[in-house]
């Protein structure tokens, strides 16, 4: 019997697999951030695109699609998080040390591009061109800012790569790609891979919002957590109550917090990650005089990174102080209590001698009380055998038998005394 998931699994080895590239080429990267609706309504806008060339939709389960569209060609994947678009063309290289050359993206419809679901993340603009055709200048004047430009060799030097990680007035960034030397699988993989980076490193900085916003109310908590401690030192019973509300409050906006961030940090600490790896897959060296893409993101991005790491560690290092601090302030409310419990239990314990004590004299006025009633029967009952030939006196008798009537009430109390109060 086969396991249900054993060809998604075996085929999850092939997914979004690197394609073929020959130089020159044009390649526009579009990174949407999307909801669980805006990704249905991503793929019904990838069948509408399929459509409108007169091609099969893409099967309804799938989370990568390639269409060849003549002009250009698409590249359709969707991620846990975003959805990316990869379109391609090939390029006119005649004009390019004279104007900007043209990009992949116009040769899309923009009526439809404009609809695309979700929302931006990361535009990118990539050229991959011949080595020996261009010189570094022209690259410079026509397609990058040079002062804030970093290049670098890649793929063990067949190839090199410039940026300058800037939004332009189009709102997409800037990369070009000499790669005249690398075989067409291999350009391929490394125009993905350098995708890849500007995709990972803006979804990396997600959580660098969310951490800026967390350092201010993780602040306002440990400033409210150091008062309760201070105040729980020096507290009387009387103020425990008010005490223990006010740090169950804190506790549960600290959890609050904590679960409404540690999932965005998870995540960026993952694209951090991953960031890390294509970097390595390029395989860079260094330009004379340049920087590095591995340098500069290590520069600009470990702040970040940290920032983020950093407020996931005070999360989670308020949140275990908040604990100790709640179970500390329950032991002394339990032991409090206790103390309360012992000092009822004693209180019990006197009240119930004393009633045992007012229960004996209670005992003693009984048996008199009884033996007076009993006496009286016997007195009635001599008074009436008198008539039938009973020698004494009313009153003989009854005086005659007030000691064995006292004694028999004091011995019946006793029995049912130890009877009721006394273990067998």
């Amino acid at each position: 019997m086969q396991h249900p998931q054993r060809v998604a699994l075996h085929n999850e080895i092939h997914a979004r697999p690197p394609e073929a590239m020959d130089v020159p080429l044009s390649l526009s990267h579009v990174v949407m951030v999307c909801d669980a609706e805006q990704r249905a309504a991503s793929w019904a806008h990838m069948a509408e695109l399929a459509r409108d060339h007169h091609l099969p939709p893409p099967d309804a389960g799938s989370t990568h699609v390639r269409l060849d569209l003549g002009p250009y060609r698409v590249r359709w994947e969707m991620h846990t998080e975003f959805v990316t678009w990869t379109f391609m063309r090939r390029l006119n290289t005649d004009q390019f040390g004279e104007r900007e050359p043209e990009t992949a993206l116009d040769a899309v419809p923009q009526r439809w591009f404009a609809a695309l679901p979700g929302e931006c993340l990361a535009n990118l603009h990539l050229w991959a061109l011949p080595s020996a055709a261009f010189e570094s200048g022209s690259l410079v004047k026509h397609v990058l800012y040079e002062d804030t430009l970093v290049a670098s060799t890649v793929a063990g030097g067949f190839a090199e790569v410039y940026t300058d990680f800037a939004v332009h007035a189009d709102g997409f960034s800037r990369m070009v790609l000499l790669a005249g030397g690398l075989a067409p699988r291999r350009l391929g993989r490394l125009v993905q891979r350098l995708l890849e980076i500007e995709t990972y490193r803006m979804a990396a900085l997600l959580g660098l919002p969310a951490a800026r916003e967390a350092s201010q109310v993780l602040a306002s908590a440990e400033r409210e957590l150091a008062e309760l401690a201070q105040s729980i030192r020096s507290a009387t019973r009387e103020d425990e109550p008010l005490l223990l509300d006010r740090l169950t409050r804190l506790a549960g906006e600290v959890e609050s917090q904590h679960a409404a961030t540690h999932s965005r940090f998870s995540a960026s600490a993952a694209y951090f990650e991953l960031l890390d790896k294509r970097i390595a897959d390029i395989d860079e060296s260094r330009l004379a005089g340049m920087q590095t893409i591995g340098e500069f993101m290590d520069r600009r991005l470990t702040p970040a990174r940290s920032t983020c790491a950093w407020s996931a560690r005070r999360q989670d290092a308020l949140s275990q102080r908040v604990s100790r601090i709640s179970n500390l302030l329950r032991t002394r409310v339990e032991i409090e209590q206790q103390q309360s419990s012992q000092a009822l239990l004693a209180t019990m314990n006197s009240r119930q001698d004393l009633q045992l004590k007012m229960q004996s004299t209670v005992e003693g006025l009984s048996v008199a009380a009884i033996s007076y009633y009993i006496v009286g029967l016997v007195s009635y009952l001599a008074k009436g055998a008198q008539y039938g030939g009973w020698p004494f006196s009313a009153e003989i008798t009854a005086a005659v038998a007030i000691p064995f009537v006292v004694g028999g009430v004091w011995w019946s109390l006793r029995r049912l005394h130890h009877s009721l109060f006394q273990k067998p």
